[in-house]
C-alpha cells in the first residue's frame, strides 16, 4: 500500500507530451543522489510507483500535474520531492517543477476509518454499546495489508498457496500480489521487477497452468511479449484500459480473472488482425506447450546424440529375428556437438540461420529470408548442416538435397510431401 503521495505542478516552455515530462524526470536526476536514490532503481524495488503525469497545452506552453506513490519513509520521500524540483528542462523548453503537496496516504485513510466509526457509533443502539479499544482493534487490525511470502531461489513476491497449486497467477510486482492477497487470491507470483522471466517462474511454467495477469497501458504489452517469448502462458487477463492490477477492486479482479483469454486465441486474434510478431509469438508458445506436454515415446525413431565428434552414419550387419528369417538393418546415428544447443539458444526469435562444415564449422551467418538464395550459390557438399529459426518447408529441403547438405535442423516442421533419402531433418525441439 502506498504510504505518501507527491504531488508537483510542472510548467513547460513549449508544447511536449508525457513521457517527455517522465523522460526528463528520470534522465535529469539519474545519479544525482546516488544509487540509493535513482528513481528506476527505486521502481523495481517497488519503494517508488508509477509516475503520472497530467497535462494541458495553453498559449504555446504545457502546465499540468505530477504525482508520484512513494513507499519510502517521510525523509526519504521529502527528498524525492526535492530532487525532482531540480528537473529545468524538458526536451528543448525551459520546465519548472514545483511540489504543492505531500499527501499522507494512511492518515487520510485513518481519518476516512475515524470518522465513519464515530458515524457507526452515534447510530448504534445504546443497548448495543460497543467497547471503543475493541473497535480501534479491529479498524486497525483490518488496515493491515498481508505479507507476500519469498519464493524460490530469487525471493519472488508470491501468494502462500503458489507450490501447492496446480494454476498460478503471474502479475508484474509486489504490491499486485499484496493486492490479490487482499482478497483471497493465494496462488499469485510476481516477476519481482526482472527485466527477464526469472527462472523460477520458467520452472513453475513447465509444470502448471499459467494466468498472465497484468496492467492495461503500454508497459504491460512489453511485460506480456517478454513473458510468451520465455515461458508457456496458458491464459492472459488484463486490468481494464489505464488501470494498474494494484489498484484494482475486488469486483474488477474476479471480472477480469473471469475474462481470460486462451493464450492461442489471443495471439490469433492478433495475427487475424495482421501481426507479425503474434504469429512468431504464436510459433513460440506451441513450442513451448508441446515441450510442456508429456511426450509419448518414439518407436523405430533414432534419438539423436550430443557428443563430441562429427556426424556420421552407420550401416548394422544383418540381425537374425527368428531361425527362419532375417532382415538387415539400417540405423542413422547423428553426432552432434554440445555447442550446438547452444547456437540453437541463440537463434530462438532471431528469424537467421548458421551453415556449418562436416567438422561443425560455422561458414556464415544470415538471415532465414535469404537461406534459400544462399544455397543457390553454393557448391555442392560446401555445407554440412544448416541450424535456422524457421519452419522447415518442402522447397528448403529440396533445394538442401540438390546441395548435397546432410542435416537440416529447424524450430518447426512444415508440410513435407516428398524428402531425398539422404537428408535428416531435425526440430528444435528435438534438441532442446
Amino acid at each position: 500500500m502506498t504510504k505518501y503521495l507527491i504531488k508537483a505542478k510542472v510548467e513547460v516552455n513549449g508544447v511536449v507530451e508525457k513521457h517527455d515530462i517522465i523522460g526528463a524526470i528520470f534522465g535529469q536526476t539519474e545519479g544525482l543522489l546516488g544509487e540509493q536514490f535513482d528513481l528506476r532503481a527505486l521502481q523495481d524495488k517497488g519503494r517508488i510507483g508509477r509516475i503520472q503525469v497530467n497535462t494541458r497545452t495553453y498559449n504555446g506552453k504545457t502546465i499540468g500535474e505530477i504525482i508520484i506513490p512513494s513507499n519510502l519513509d517521510r525523509i526519504e520521500t521529502a527528498l524525492i520531492a526535492a530532487m525532482i524540483e531540480s528537473v529545468e528542462r524538458v526536451g528543448p523548453y525551459n520546465a519548472k517543477i514545483q511540489v504543492v503537496d505531500i499527501i499522507d496516504v494512511r492518515m487520510e485513510k485513518i481519518k476516512r476509518i475515524v470518522e465513519r466509526a464515530k458515524e457507526i457509533l452515534r447510530t448504534w443502539s445504546r443497548t448495543k454499546s460497543p467497547d471503543l479499544k475493541e473497535i480501534l482493534l479491529e479498524i486497525q487490525q483490518a488496515m493491515k495489508a498481508p505479507e507476500p511470502i519469498k519464493y524460490g531461489s530469487e525471493g519472488l513476491p508470491a501468494g502462500p498457496d503458489v507450490e501447492r497449486s496446480d494454476t498460478i497467477i503471474l502479475v508484474e510486482g509486489r504490491a499486485d500480489v499484496i493486492n490479490l492477497l487482499r482478497y483471497g487470491i493465494t496462488n499469485t507470483i510476481a516477476l519481482g521487477g526482472a527485466r527477464k522471466v526469472p527462472e523460477t517462474i520458467s520452472s513453475l511454467a513447465k509444470k502448471k497452468k499459467v494466468i498472465a495477469f497484468l496492467d492495461g497501458d503500454h508497459g504491460g504489452d512489453l511485460i506480456l511479449k517478454e513473458i510468451l517469448r520465455s515461458i508457456k502462458v496458458d491464459k492472459i487477463a488484463r486490468a481494464p484500459t489505464g488501470k494498474e492490477v494494484e489498484e484494482l477492486t475486488g469486483r474488477e479482479i474476479k471480472e477480469a480473472l473471469s475474462k481470460a483469454i486462451p493464450t492461442k486465441k489471443y495471439l490469433e486474434d492478433l495475427v487475424a488482425a495482421g501481426s507479425k510478431e503474434a504469429q512468431y509469438l504464436l510459433q513460440v508458445q506451441e513450442r513451448l506447450s508441446r515441450q510442456a506436454a508429456p511426450q509419448p515415446p518414439k518407436k523405430h525413431a533414432p534419438k539423436p546424440q550430443l557428443v563430441e565428434g562429427t556426424a556420421k552414419e552407420k550401416e548394422e550387419k544383418p540381425v537374425e529375428k527368428e531361425k527362419t528369417e532375417a532382415r538387415q538393418v539400417v540405423e542413422e546415428v547423428i553426432s552432434i556437438p554440445k555447442n550446438i544447443r547452444s547456437d540453437i539458444k541463440s537463434l530462438l526469435g532471431t528469424l537467421e540461420a548458421i551453415l556449418y562444415t562436416n567438422d561443425w564449422k560455422p561458414v556464415k551467418r544470415i538471415p532465414v529470408r535469404d537461406l534459400v538464395n544462399v544455397l543457390d550459390e553454393l557448391d555442392e557438399g560446401a555445407v554440412y548442416a544448416v541450424v535456422y529459426d524457421g519452419i522447415v518447408t518442402q522447397r528448403l529441403v529440396e533445394k538442401a538435397g540438390a546441395k548435397k547438405i546432410k542435416l537440416l535442423i529447424g524450430a518447426k516442421m512444415g508440410k513435407i510431401s516428398k524428402k531425398p533419402q539422404d537428408i535428416i531433418i531435425l526440430t528444435f525441439n528435438d534438441l532442446l
